[in-house]
């Protein structure tokens, strides 16, 4: 409960979001793909490969600039800028520097397939992309999900989970979330009664009532909905949630609530989870740091100072190491 006593009064984005860039990463203005191709080329011909020149080039380039020195580096080389460096590189370094080249719709799609790769799903990347994605984002990545792999994603996730995980996933899927900023006031206080009647005010929870509610209102409507949750039970809508639901259904259901409330944070707390007690995880490091670099990266750091009563960079220090620390460091950029 320590992430809703922190934000609950940061109810939606404010007006500023809309004009304001949050990113980390900004395009070169001085940006000239074929220099830059030509950079990396010697970098990854250089012995024992010059990865600084690597980080000081794509970390510093906005997405939509890497992808015009891939198309550079391929008409001068002939070959994918993307297979070099994989033969040139290794380990979590070169996996940030693939997640860099890739379009924001690719990355995602990527992550979508690995997540359901080989034996077992890791379920908390399903509800972390489809649970914070806009519409739009959505539906470019299902594109390219059928493009780049031959498969639909929803076909593919429902050969992956089951149950009222399934039912949540396939609805964000459809891409038909309302985004609309306009709150409806009546709807808010029906949805939260409904909630209420579903959920605490009855033996077992009526999960279809609950997933209706939270992947078809936009997240302005789902956090005046939360708000008048609270006209009805003592306990708040998330604390109920938590004592009512388990597992990976609990798991995405708390990812919709948090991210309606304040999605910096809710990233935040990822970040932070990923490096909390033994052991790093590297690939959630890399898909937040590298996916959210221009959406809303500086947000996040915000949040994890005010969050945490320490800078990103502290951590991401005492938890990374080597070239693949000097890469996420550069992505997160000087604060």
């Amino acid at each position: 409960m320590a992430f809703f006593k922190k934000f609950i009064d940061k109810i939606c984005d404010d007006d500023s979001s809309k004009t304001a860039y949050f990113g980390t990463v900004k395009p070169d203005p001085n940006f000239n793909a074929q220099n830059d191709a030509e950079k990396l080329k010697k970098a990854i011909e250089t012995k024992g490969v010059d990865e600084a020149t690597i980080v000081e080039v794509l970390a510093k380039r906005s997405n939509a600039q890497r992808q015009l020195i891939k198309e550079a580096y391929q008409q001068s080389t002939g070959k994918p800028l993307a297979d070099a460096l994989k033969k040139a590189l290794k380990s979590d370094f070169e996996k940030v520097v693939l997640a860099l080249l890739m379009t924001p719709p690719e990355y995602d799609a990527f992550e979508m397939k690995r997540a359901m790769k080989g034996l077992g799903t890791d379920e908390n990347v399903l509800s972390e992309i489809l649970g914070t994605r806009s519409n739009k984002e959505i539906t470019a990545m299902k594109n390219t999900f059928k493009e780049v792999y031959g498969e639909l994603l929803d076909e593919q996730i429902k050969g992956e989970v089951s149950g009222d995980l399934e039912t949540t996933l396939l609805a964000l899927c459809k891409a038909t979330r309302s985004e609309d900023c306009n709150i409806d006031d009546g709807l808010a206080k029906s949805d939260a009664k409904a909630l209420f009647e579903a959920g605490e005010n009855r033996v077992g929870t009526v999960c279809s009532v609950l997933i209706d509610v939270l992947t078809s209102r936009s997240e302005a409507q789902l956090c005046k909905i939360f708000q008048y949750y609270g006209n009805f039970s003592k306990k708040g809508l998330a604390k109920a949630l938590e004592s009512e639901l388990h597992g990976k259904f609990e798991d995405c259901v708390m990812t919709l609530v948090k991210a309606a409330w304040n999605k910096p944070a809710y990233f935040t707390e990822r970040l932070h989870l990923a490096m909390k007690g033994l052991g790093t995880n590297t690939d959630t490091l890399t898909r937040i740091i590298v996916s959210r670099s221009e959406p809303d990266l500086l947000k996040i750091i915000q949040e994890y100072k005010r969050m945490y009563g320490k800078s990103l960079h502290e951590d991401l220090l005492k938890e990374t190491s080597g070239d693949y620390e000097k890469i996420l460091l550069a992505v997160c950029g000087t604060q």
